[in-house]
This record gives C-alpha cells, structure tokens and sequence, in this order.
C-alpha cells in the first residue's frame, strides 16, 4: 500500500498455521448486527486529510495498515473473528494489495466485499455501479439489502519461481500502456481523477500512436510473447511491424470500464484481452471508434485482436502495469483468481 511491489517472491505472507479456512463465519441471529473488518488506506486520495470513525460498532473491526507488510496481520485477525463483510476503503491499488494478501487467509471462502471508491483510480467501482459518496454506513446496511455482483480477480505468479507469491488485481497493461500510465499520474498531478484521468491518458496515447515516429516507445511498444490456453497456443500476429513486439496489451475481467470505454469489442465475461500491433497511423486514426466498442473492418489485419481465454503466458521484455503499479520483466502465468461477491447498491 504505501511501498512498491517489485518482486512477487517478496510479497507478505501468514505466518505458517494461518490459512484458509481457519474460522468459519457464525449464522447471525434475526436482528443481530454483522461483523465487518474495514481496511481503510490512509495513504488512498479520497481519505487524505479525513478522519474515520472508528467507534461505528463495536461489531466494526478496523485496521490501518501502515504499509502491505501488515495487511496478512490485519486479515487473520479479521478472519479470526469471522467477519461476514470486508470493507476496503481505498483505490484499485488498496483492492489489489488486499486481495493479493488475503488469498492464502480466505483461499475460495472469501467474506462479501465492499468497496468505497477513495483512490485516484477506482475501476473496480465504476464496474459495480458503486457511487462516489459512498460510505461504510452504505455498504453495511447494503450487505442485507443490497445487491450482489461476481467478479473473479486476474491471478498471476511468476511462472519460472513456485516459491513466489500470486498477485491479484483487475486490470493489466503493457508496452505503450505502460507509458500511459505514467501519464496517468500526470494527470493526477493536474487534477484529473477516474474518467478524466482515462480520457486525458487514452486521448494522449492515441495521439502518440499517430504523430510518433516508429521508433518511439509509444509506438514501438515492447518485446513480449503471449500464449493463450493451457496449450500454450501462440496469440496471432498480424505481421504489422517486428512479430517479436506488441505496441499495447490489455487484459481484465471488469465488465464496465471507466470513461465509457469497451475496448474488448463484444466480449463482456471472463478474462479478456486486446493487444495492438504495432498499427498504422491510419488505423491508430481507428482506434477512438474501436475503443468505444463500434466494430471496425478487418481488425485482426490491421493489427487489432480483441479475445477471450481462460489463461495465457506473458513473456515480457519491459516492466508490465497492474492496477497501476509496475511489475518487472519475465515470464508470468496469468489466469483467473476465486469468484468474489461484491456489495453493491
């Protein structure tokens, strides 16, 4: 949360006993109040210069992690007390380290989650339909009378180490997405937060894809192999520019994105995935009608793939991004975490 992840073997882990599995969540009598555990991230955009009450109830448990470090702490003891509710106070970054953290507590037996929309970035939350002002009262009293939407997280783990941790998040990038995200914090810096910061990001990166020269790491992209499947079948390759290089890749499992945006075309479910070539400038003039979902002609041959698959194999030059956080080059497995309950409005 407060410091970067670099490498995957050097993620937090419980200590030896403390896995999933090791409480189970009591029945609620009629009228009882439920056990929540709130990791709120001081450090998150929305939080900075608040406050939070922390005597709501005493069936609210709240931790503070100062970094992710204490986050496997902060889980066990929630999962301890058998919460039947997790309340992430935070960005896409805050959700990331928690899952990525509590995936050895809760294994396949996660708590409902809520999630409050307090970070610079808050994809996930535009994907539930969640409201900006949303608070911890909101997602309490929504656990009994609320919704419910399923996602399941992107899992990666360093294919060559089986000693590293898995990572889990929701949206993945690389080549020229990495260079929008470093953008993207531009964009912070002026002000722009979720949908501005997405649109200031895609229209910058679409200008680069047309004014660039091809040497420029915008168009350029970076060296990546992709299979798709257990088979390991290779992604297809227009032939457009060097076979060895992708200009973008891009994979989530979020349904709705922020701005409006559908760049997997009529995919909706599951693991999906868009990756350019490196693509003319007259099909980079394309790409605002391909990104808003219309249909293009003759996508694959001008370099644009827009796919589904249950797994696939990143093998990557070039630091690759998720949720906005830098990963190093290697040689990643990439699939789908455990089905997640989320509440909603």
């Amino acid at each position: 949360m407060a410091t970067p992840i670099y490498e995957f073997a050097q993620m937090p882990r419980p200590a030896s006993g403390r896995l999933a599995g090791a409480s189970r969540r009591p029945v609620r009598l009629p009228g009882e109040a439920p056990s929540v555990g709130v990791i709120y991230n001081p450090r998150s955009h929305g939080n900075q210069g608040a406050d939070f009450d922390c005597g709501v109830s005493p069936h609210v448990h709240i931790a503070k992690p100062g970094d992710r470090s204490q986050l496997p702490t902060a889980l066990t003891e929630f999962a301890s007390r058998g919460i039947e509710l997790l309340v992430i106070n935070g960005g896409d970054g805050t959700v990331r380290d928690v899952l990525t953290s509590g995936a050895a507590i809760f294994g396949d037996s996660w708590p409902a989650i809520a999630v409050l929309p307090k970070g610079k970035t808050n994809a996930l939350t535009v994907d539930l339909g969640v409201p900006a002002e949303w608070n911890l009262q909101d997602a309490i009293d929504a656990l009994d009378n609320g919704s419910r939407v399923y996602r399941r997280p992107i899992e990666i783990d360093a294919a060559n180490d089986l000693s590293a941790s898995k990572v889990l998040g929701f949206i993945l990038g690389a080549g020229s997405f990495t260079k929008a995200t470093q953008a993207g914090q531009s964009a912070h810096r002026l002000g722009a937060f979720n949908s501005l910061a997405v649109g200031v990001t895609t229209a910058w990166t679409i200008a680069q894809a047309l004014f660039a020269g091809s040497e420029n790491p915008w168009r350029k992209g970076s060296r990546m192999r992709v299979e798709l499947g257990a088979n390991r079948t290779p992604m297809a390759h227009s032939g457009r520019g060097d076979v060895n290089y992708r200009q973008l890749l891009f994979a989530s499992t979020l349904e709705r994105l922020p701005a409006g945006t559908h760049p997997f075309g009529k995919l909706k479910t599951g693991l999906k995935i868009v990756a350019l070539d490196q693509i003319s400038r007259r099909t980079a003039a394309l790409l605002p009608i391909a990104i808003m979902g219309r249909e293009i002609a003759n996508p694959r041959e001008r370099g644009i793939h827009q796919l589904s698959a249950p797994e696939f194999t990143l093998e990557i030059d070039d630091q690759f991004i998720l949720d906005g956080e830098a990963f190093p080059a290697g040689k990643y497995h990439i699939g789908q975490g455990p089905e997640l309950q989320f509440v909603v409005p």
